[in-house]
């Protein structure tokens, strides 16, 4: 018998930014007993506070600070995936900043594509929280990431992302993958389809969600 879900809102915060509903339709990755579909891939404390994604992927491009990631974690009420550098930030630094974001309570490191295997294996072995590696190509030796200790694989490769997921799949049946879906039901399905454990969504920027608000005000 079906149920229904209960929902349940305040008068003042029911506007929140929504992931859209097709990302309901993959099967999640638990870590540490926490199911995890959906990740909004934003630096934004406030959309952070206001929407319903399962966790937070906290990257973006700029070298990684403490300070950063340190908010980012305390003001967030959902689970926090770091970047951590792998592009312009390798070696050392990459090691001090997982072992960092480790402390102040994330959920897993991510890492650029750039890194190397070695520099990887080092991460893996300094932290005791997933290490996420970041593919955006479909050339990626896969089997080397894995084999440096890699716990999740995070697709990144724009409009071939469902084609990379897929070929990867085929090989790596049991890999748990992280993958882009655009902004639409139709690509996350299609992401999905392809075999992603779990969605990464990029929000509309504040001002964009702002204008909307300002655009309402205006008519009323």
């Amino acid at each position: 018998m079906e149920k229904n879900t209960p929902n349940i809102s305040s008068s003042l915060r029911h506007e929140i930014l929504r992931i859209p509903e097709a990302t309901y339709a993959a099967t999640g990755i638990i870590i540490n007993g926490r199911r995890i579909k959906s990740l909004v891939f934003t630096t934004d404390l406030a959309i952070i506070r206001n929407c319903d994604a399962d966790a937070v992927f906290a990257v973006y491009p700029f070298t990684p600070q403490q300070v950063i990631s340190d908010a980012i974690i305390k003001a967030s009420y959902i689970p926090v995936f770091c970047g951590v550098g792998g592009g312009t930030t390798q070696g050392l630094r990459t090691v001090t900043l997982a072992k960092d974001v480790e402390c102040q309570g994330a959920m897993g490191v991510v890492l650029n594509a750039p890194i190397t295997n070695p520099n990887l294996a080092a991460v893996v072995k300094a932290v005791d929280i997933p290490v996420i590696i970041t593919v955006t190509k479909p050339d990626t030796d896969i089997e080397a990431r894995l084999d440096a200790g890699a716990s999740i694989l995070n697709v990144a490769g724009g409009a071939a992302t469902p084609d990379i997921v897929r070929s990867i799949r085929e090989r790596f049946p049991e890999v748990p993958i992280i993958a882009s879906g655009g902004n639409t039901d139709e690509t996350i399905e299609k992401t999905i389809l392809a075999g992603a454990n779990a969605i990464t969504y990029t929000p509309p920027t504040t001002n964009d969600l702002f204008k909307a608000l300002m655009e309402k005000y205006r008519e009323e």
